[in-house]
């Protein structure tokens, strides 16, 4: 399968759940609230999850209008939880786009991904399927996991331990829980044996590793205008991503010493390393803290070490997709792959 033909089928999968998801929430009172929930849902984005659903479906043998409701559902999950992160990350922007919380404020932030989620569960319902039980099943452990490795990377910010494995933890419920329950989700609408079911979770479970080192590589080696945010902000903020555990491991001398004062600086990272005595801005002192950390990063050879593992995860994902028979929309998982570890944004 050429690029251009997985690029135009993707686009055609990505319109249609775009198409989906400006139904699900109707005009009426209380106004500003629904209006934030359009603002989400209509505010792009690459709909991964939605579209790994509807590929899921298809290579186990199904049709994409089967499983076009609990991929909207999926989807809309997803956007609950960048709502709340958005919150309790303070974060300015999303997408290139003004936050929920900046656009209305706290209060209606918090409300709207309460309501995103019931959406989602509405959305999900709608399929009435022999399936129910099971779907909402696989949804609600998905969306537990997703805010329990919120929950430990929060946790993470102040402590000075946290290891490589624990990382890997917690990015397994944060990140690859809901992808890994996206592609089963569509495993089951799509008629797939239990066989395929499992193989389809395997399959985006090392897809969800991979995707959360790249995003953690891409705050360090991205373009801020393609990623849609300033870089470093893991640094900036001294989260505890692969990157700077593995180089916490390996680093020696004032390296080293440099390292662990982030690690326990945590989100006072800036205000700890680079002080406001230095007579620089924020926006100076901020690129000051970047270019030091990833200068360390890059003597080590971690920017290295994290493509490797970024690659080995996405080798275990495709390893998965043998049990699948040849069709289509198998390459097309395939190359949905390569495509997440190759991206820019």
């Amino acid at each position: 399968m050429t690029d251009s033909v997985f690029t135009r089928r993707y686009e055609a999968l990505r319109r249609m759940v775009d198409r989906r998801l400006a139904t699900l929430v109707r005009r009426g009172e209380p106004a500003d609230l629904r209006a934030a929930c359009r603002y989400v849902l209509s505010g792009g984005g690459k709909r991964i999850r939605a579209v790994l659903v509807l590929l899921s479906c298809e290579a186990s043998g199904g049709k994409v209008q089967k499983a076009l409701n609990a991929a909207a559902a999926v989807e809309v999950l997803h956007n609950f939880t960048l709502v709340h992160d958005d919150v309790m990350d303070n974060s300015l922007t999303r997408r290139g786009k003004p936050t929920v919380h900046v656009t209305w404020d706290l209060n209606t932030a918090i409300i709207t991904g309460d309501i995103l989620l019931g959406v989602g569960y509405r959305t999900l319902l709608r399929e009435g399927t022999r399936h129910t039980d099971r779907l909402v099943r696989l949804f609600t452990e998905a969306l537990l996991d997703v805010c329990e490795g919120q929950a430990l990377d929060l946790a993470f910010e102040r402590r000075t331990d946290v290891t490589v494995s624990e990382y890997f933890r917690m990015i397994e419920k944060k990140t690859a829980a809901l992808l890994s329950a996206a592609a089963e989700i569509g495993a089951l609408l799509g008629g797939g044996s239990p066989q395929v079911q499992a193989a389809l979770r395997r399959y985006g479970h090392s897809l969800g590793r991979a995707f959360q080192l790249q995003d953690d590589l891409l705050d360090v080696v991205a373009d801020p205008k393609g990623l849609g945010k300033p870089i470093g902000g893991d640094i900036v903020e001294g989260k505890k991503t692969f990157l700077l555990l593995r180089a916490v491991s390996r680093a020696q001398g004032e390296d080293r010493d440099l390292l662990q004062r982030l690690v326990k600086a945590g989100p006072d990272a800036l205000h700890v390393l680079i002080p406001e005595n230095s007579g620089d801005n924020d926006k100076s002192r901020r690129h000051a803290l970047i270019r030091l950390v990833t200068a360390v990063y890059t003597r080590y050879g971690i920017l290295d070490e994290t493509r490797e593992e970024i690659r080995r995860n996405t080798r275990n994902a495709l390893r998965a997709l043998d049990v699948l028979r040849p069709r289509p929309s198998r390459e097309m998982l395939s190359q949905l792959a390569e495509m997440l570890v190759n991206r820019a944004s």
